[in-house]
């Protein structure tokens, strides 16, 4: 397999310092170039590529590189209109994104190749996978609710996985994505509904991630739990998508599915 160019988005961050490390040892990639806010960018002097915080001019540098990006919506936008410009692929992993975001997003990746997941594990969208089969062989006598923790510093709530899952779930059980989703139970609510999946956020420590579905039905629970240990998992998972786009052409937004279904 040829080389792989790529440029880390947010690249002093946690996850963005664990990409660097996979990237700069991995084979079959080749880092071009590090996008980062001015604040961080003099604690990245030793790599010795290109740096910026600006990605127009990043970009500009380095034309038709694939972007990983881990950031935050208004970050992951300016990075999708300068690549845009100089024909960058991207995989980001951000997560938080308004509908009006994502229909930016959508519409970017008629242009150039975009991959976006809100959680590159590849277990995780194994998971995402057999899920609906799942739901629908239990059938509507089981109720699904959903729950995540996450360390203390994430800012979004839920989780873009979690979300992800919930809207996943409701498709398969054929709901709109949003109708049955509820993030919130307080007070004398009631019966709980029969069209509802509860998503609830758990914040603390250090934890990197876990996902755990269940599937409540006369008599019996069924649990599926996916933990993340590291961050490594996510980055991992996101190199591998790096390979895997620079060898697409654009026309839709691809998923950590589309990549699992090509192996």
């Amino acid at each position: 397999m040829a080389n792989t160019s790529v440029i880390i988005s947010g690249a002093g961050g946690r996850m963005g310092r664990t990409l660097l490390d996979l990237a700069i040892y991995d084979p079959q990639c080749s880092l071009e170039g590090l996008l980062e806010g001015e604040d961080r960018l003099s604690a990245l002097q030793e790599w010795m590529c290109p740096r910026s915080s600006d990605p127009k001019e990043l970009f500009a540098l380095v034309p038709g590189v694939v972007v990983i990006d881990f950031t935050m919506p208004s970050v992951t936008l300016k990075i999708v209109e300068a690549a845009l410009q100089q024909k960058n692929p991207l995989v980001t992993g951000t997560t938080g994104f308004t509908e009006e975001e994502t229909r930016i997003l959508e519409k970017a990746a008629e242009k150039i190749p975009i991959l976006w997941s809100p959680n590159m594990s590849v277990g995780l969208n194994a998971l995402l996978e057999i899920l609906p089969g799942l739901t629908a062989m239990l059938g509507s006598d089981y109720d699904v609710e959903i729950s995540e923790i996450h360390h203390k510093y994430k800012k979004d709530a839920p989780s873009g996985t979690a979300v992800k899952l919930a809207d996943t779930l409701s498709r398969a059980k054929g709901w709109g994505p949003q109708e049955a989703r509820r993030c919130c139970r307080e007070g004398l609510i009631g019966e709980r509904p029969e069209k509802e999946i509860g998503v609830q956020a758990l914040r603390g420590g250090d934890l990197v991630g876990e996902h755990t579905v269940y599937f409540l039905g006369p008599g019996e629970r069924i649990d599926v739990t996916h933990r993340a240990y590291s961050r490594e998992t996510f980055a991992k998972g996101a190199v591998r998508a790096a390979k895997w786009l620079s060898r697409q052409k654009p026309g839709k937004m691809y998923t950590m599915g589309d990549l699992l279904y090509a192996q």
